[in-house]
């Protein structure tokens, strides 16, 4: 009897540690080494094949995600759970579809992604941060981390844990219509504005791997450094178009951010539509292999654009079988297919099946999907809850967006003399026009990527403070505003106004609709320039994601500020208009002075601007001057101060 006790005792701890061992994957003891061999270990074909595989929501349902093993699903601009979509509302639809993935053999969690470029931009009543091109002119890694951490949570609080940011693009030609998703024309500026991935995904360990993705926790989103590479170089800023470059500046100018970005542990990178040197992209082994994963030692997973892997051939998807070799065989890991999922996966199980693409080269990219996995946590916790709903456009996040719209602002004229600047404006007057088509439009000053794809217009779709509402909180009660979009000159006049803000610029545009050969104001901007600044003293505001052109309208413009695309928190504006902060922002793109000069950027043998590279007015604030001035009651006088940042030391990099 002993004995057969001894004996099933045995059989017991037998099968327990045979159990153990079969669960080795979702033992979070483990090295993430050994849970990812393991799990590749028991997965078929299929499974794999399904891992690489990131599906637009609409395009799925749980069953689709069950049935084929999805990996990865998104949003794309505008792709939401319901035209008024609430946080709790993101959360059980990610849920229902990660349910789908849980119920699968194996239990593989799916990755959601989504485009939050300047904040969660696709949630309605989300802080939207100002643009790229406007944290570039703060120069404030700190600030960055911040406005990656916020937005990171507020990304997580709606069960999102992976965000398709930052572009770290280097923009060298404004006409692009992806400007403003750029930091700057300088490389050094962009791989500084890097820290934002430290802010999304958490601080790296000291110590850590070279090259190995980190995400810090549930707090956190895996980042995604885009657009793999030198997509801001094509030929006369033409969005997806032909980069023509020599390997000196390739390595110099457009691939720096990425060793930045791959150091502080970035878990994914993204490949770009455009052509290197008439090479597609999505097709260059030699970059996306052999020097981003061989000689960078990048272990996160390398991701495609949105129907990238299409555009290999052309006309696009014209022999997807080839697309889907070229790219896979590259080094593309998860394609981001978003619709035609099942023509994808039969096409590579033929490849696969037919030894077109090895096995191994199958293995290496899930392994990368699933070393991102089990790093952030997603086996342990694949399932949102609704304990961060309040962290998507708290007060706390809509200061730090606030504090960034003060950073980002550029002044570029300040008077019609140096004797007699214009700004700070007084708070107390008798009667203030404001005008222009985007002083009271919470969609202009946002730009595009903020609820829909191409932005939007008016103040309906989210929420945030317009730059009027701004001036209106910020003047003293006793001061009338006057809003009109569009006055005529006899109605200026009539007024006797002290002074008008004019807030003009450009409409919002994603992508290749803003690609812009003229690079102009939106009508009636230059109308309303002319006839408000020709009738009384004015400040303009350009609200833009580039430099346009403004130089015919010079002699009549008092003061000029080159505002970007600020965001939600338009009081930002008001708090440096008036006084409460001063001009702190520096040009992080050269401003031209007419468009046949583009591309010019600083270094440039033919460099002529308008406005050069790091150029921007400073002022007091009206607290500095104050203590400046002492007990004594002295007249307070602004300073000026020209501060143009232009580092010749770099100009080597550069050629004409």
């Amino acid at each position: 009897m002993v004995r057969s006790m001894s004996l099933l005792w045995m059989m017991v701890v037998f099968w327990w540690l045979v159990a153990a061992d079969d669960m080795l994957y979702k033992d979070r003891n483990q090295p993430v080494a050994a849970r990812v061999k393991d799990l590749l270990g028991r997965m078929t074909m299929e499974e794999k094949i399904g891992q690489m595989v990131q599906i637009e929501r609409i395009s799925a349902t749980p069953d689709i995600m069950r049935h084929y093993f999805i990996g990865s699903l998104l949003s794309g601009g505008g792709s939401v759970p319901n035209p008024h979509a609430t946080v709790v509302d993101w959360v059980i639809m990610v849920n229902e579809f990660q349910n789908g993935s849980l119920s699968t053999r194996l239990g593989i969690p799916m990755i959601y992604g989504i485009d939050a470029v300047h904040g969660h931009n696709n949630v309605i009543n989300a802080t939207i941060f100002p643009h790229n091109i406007g944290l570039g002119a703060t120069r404030d890694t700190d600030l960055v981390r911040r406005i990656g951490a916020a937005t990171a949570a507020e990304v997580r609080a709606t069960g999102i844990p992976y965000a398709f940011a930052p572009c770290i693009a280097v923009c060298r030609d404004p006409r692009w219509g992806r400007c403003y998703e750029s930091y700057s024309e300088d490389t050094d500026i962009v791989q500084s504005m890097t820290d934002i991935i430290l802010g999304l995904q958490g601080e790296i360990p000291k110590g850590s791997r070279l090259g190995v993705p980190y995400v810090a926790g549930k707090n956190k989103v895996a980042a995604c450094a885009k657009h793999f590479v030198a997509d801001g170089g094509t030929t006369h800023g033409i969005d997806e178009n032909n980069t023509v470059t020599n390997e000196h500046e390739l390595l110099s100018i457009h691939m720096p951010p990425y060793y930045d970005s791959i150091i502080k542990g970035v878990s994914t990178v993204m490949v770009s539509y455009s052509s290197l040197n008439g090479q597609r992209m999505h097709a260059n082994g030699d970059l996306i292999t052999g020097y981003l994963k061989d000689k960078l030692n990048f272990k996160g997973f390398v991701i495609s654009d949105w129907e990238g892997i299409d555009r290999i051939t052309s006309p696009p998807h014209s022999n997807y079988t080839y697309s889907v070799l070229a790219s896979i065989s590259a080094g593309i890991d998860m394609v981001m297919v978003p619709n035609n999922y099942i023509e994808f996966i039969n096409d590579l199980t033929f490849l696969v099946k037919n030894k077109f693409i090895p096995m191994d080269r199958i293995d290496d990219a899930v392994s990368r999907i699933l070393r991102v996995k089990f790093t952030m946590g997603l086996f342990e916790n694949p399932l949102a809850d609704f304990s961060m709903v309040n962290e998507v456009g708290s007060q706390e996040h809509r200061e730090i967006a606030r504090e960034a719209v003060r950073k980002s602002l550029v002044l570029l004229k300040n008077g019609k003399t140096a004797d007699d600047p214009m700004l700070p404006l007084p708070k107390m007057s008798s009667k203030v026009l404001v005008a222009g088509s985007h002083a009271d439009n919470l969609g202009y000053q946002c730009g595009g990527w903020t609820i829909g794809w191409q932005g939007f217009s008016g103040n309906e779709n989210t929420t945030g403070t317009t730059i009027l509402n701004g001036i209106k909180s910020a003047v003293d009660p006793n001061t009338e505003i006057s809003y009109m979009e569009d006055p005529n000159p006899e109605f200026i006049k009539s007024n006797n106004f002290s002074y008008a803000i004019v807030v003009v610029g450009e409409h919002p545009y994603t992508e290749m609709f803003g690609d812009s050969s003229n690079l102009t104001i939106a009508d009636p901007g230059p109308n309303i320039i002319t006839n408000v600044c020709g009738n009384v003293k004015c400040v303009v505001v350009i609200i833009s994601g580039r430099p346009v052109v403004v130089e015919p309208y010079m002699s009549v413009i008092d003061a000029l500020i080159a505002a970007w695309l600020p965001g939600t928190e338009g009081q930002g504006v008001a708090d440096v208009l008036f006084g409460d902060h001063g001009f702190t922002g520096k040009l992080s793109r050269t401003w031209f002075r007419t468009v046949d000069q583009l591309p010019m950027n600083i270094g440039d043998a033919h460099y002529d601007p308008l406005f050069p590279f790091g150029f921007g007015l400073t002022t007091t604030s009206v607290t500095e001057r104050s203590i400046s001035g002492g007990n004594a009651r002295r007249p307070l006088v602004l300073v000026i101060l020209v501060s143009v940042f232009i580092t010749l030391g770099l100009s080597h990099r550069y050629v004409a």
